[in-house]
Order: structure tokens, then C-alpha cells, then sequence
């Protein structure tokens, strides 16, 4: 299941969703909402397969490309005060998280699909966000999304970091993809909703576990 280990690394770049939240499940569910009101009904594991680690931007596209039609500018206001609602009530940080990232000896940063604003959201609720602060990275800082890698280069030029010596955490195809473009060792984690056969590959190490990342970061 894993991959030959490398040296460890410089910077370990954390995706948000799914990885320090553990917020894809409630998103999901709410997609799966939004999609059947907007006229293209999917299941949970279409939309993880066609969604999960992509921006909200590029998802309007797709589902306007797929509808035939442009949707309205204001198409997710609803859908985004459901997502924060739903948060609210019920976010969590990823089970082991906490754990790991206590652990860790090296720095870390978020890069991810979801708005600054999302992020500010989400990791505040989970009390994450002073661990981050400052070292925050959101689609919206570069013109390509997910599975480009701008947005990993992006952190890593920021941090002063050889992209060489950064390790991605993830868990859908998209980031891992990413990482691989960007040139990063992928950690693509599968104990959420995404399953393991869709983050293998070169370049990437596989884990169930998020209390086993730091031995895996050692080498």
C-alpha cells in the first residue's frame, strides 16, 4: 500500500476539507441536494468522483456545461449558508488530526480548493486555525484550480520552499494529482469518503490513518 519513502521533508502541505475537517461527508450530502434541485441528480459516490477536491468555481462550470445553460450569479448563496449551517452543527477536525499534527517537527501550511472565507470557517470552528494562521493557501490566490499545480507551487514559493521537499496531504484525486504535477511526494489519505484505489499511484504513499502521518513523514 505504500510507496518507497523518501527523506523527510522541508514543508507538509495540508488539504483542508476531508483531511483537517472532517467535512466531507456533510458536503456531500448537501451536494447531492443542490445537483437534484438544479436538475442533475447524482449519487454520493458520483459526486465524490466527479467533486471532491475541486473548487466551487470549477464545479458551477461543470454543472452549467452539463445543464446547457448558465447558471444564475447567485446560484450558491443557499447552498453555501447550508454548508455553513451544517458545519456549525456538526464539524469536527479529521479523527487523528489533532494527534499528528502535535506530532509533527516540521512546518505546515494549508492549500486548498475552499474560499479564504471557508477556510476561516472551518478550521475556526474546529479550533485549527491558530495552527495555520498566516500560512493559508485558497484556490482563489491562482488562476488554475486543482489537479493543476498552482496552487501548491503557489504555497511553496510563498514559504521559500524547494518544491522538491514538500510533502502534499490529501485525499481526493485531484489534490494528489497536484501534487505529482507540482512536482511534491502525494500522502493521499482514504479513511474518509474517497477510496484507496483512486489515490494510488507514482510519486504517492496510501494511509487509513491520520496518527500514522508523521512516522510515514519520517522516511
Amino acid at each position: 500500500m505504500n510507496a518507497t519513502r523518501p527523506e523527510p521533508p522541508d514543508l507538509v502541505v495540508f488539504d483542508c476539507d476531508g483531511v483537517l475537517v472532517d467535512s466531507e461527508k456533510i458536503a456531500v450530502a448537501i451536494d447531492v441536494r443542490m445537483l437534484a434541485e438544479l436538475g442533475w441528480p447524482l449519487s454520493q459516490d458520483e459526486v465524490v468522483e466527479r467533486f471532491v477536491g475541486r473548487s466551487f468555481a470549477d464545479m458551477g462550470a461543470e454543472i452549467a456545461a452539463h445543464l446547457g445553460r448558465p447558471l444564475p450569479d447567485d446560484w450558491d448563496a443557499r447552498y453555501r449558508q447550508l454548508y455553513r449551517d451544517a458545519f456549525e452543527a456538526a464539524l469536527t477536525p479529521v479523527d487523528g488530526v489533532v494527534e499528528a499534527l502535535d506530532a509533527l517537527t516540521v512546518p505546515v501550511c494549508v492549500a486548498s480548493s475552499t474560499s479564504h472565507r471557508g477556510l476561516r470557517h472551518t478550521l475556526g470552528l474546529t479550533g485549527l486555525y491558530d495552527r495555520f494562521a498566516g500560512r493559508i493557501f485558497s484556490a482563489e490566490d491562482v488562476t488554475r484550480g486543482k489537479p493543476a499545480p498552482d496552487l501548491f507551487l503557489h504555497a511553496a514559493r510563498t514559504l521559500g520552499v524547494d518544491p522538491a521537499r514538500c510533502a502534499v496531504v490529501e485525499d481526493s484525486p485531484y489534490g494528489v494529482a497536484a501534487a505529482r504535477a507540482a512536482g511534491m511526494r502525494a500522502y493521499g489519505y482514504c479513511g474518509g469518503l474517497t477510496p484507496a484505489h483512486r489515490l494510488e499511484g507514482p510519486g504517492t504513499t496510501v494511509f487509513d490513518d491520520m496518527r500514522k502521518l508523521p512516522a510515514l513523514l519520517q522516511g
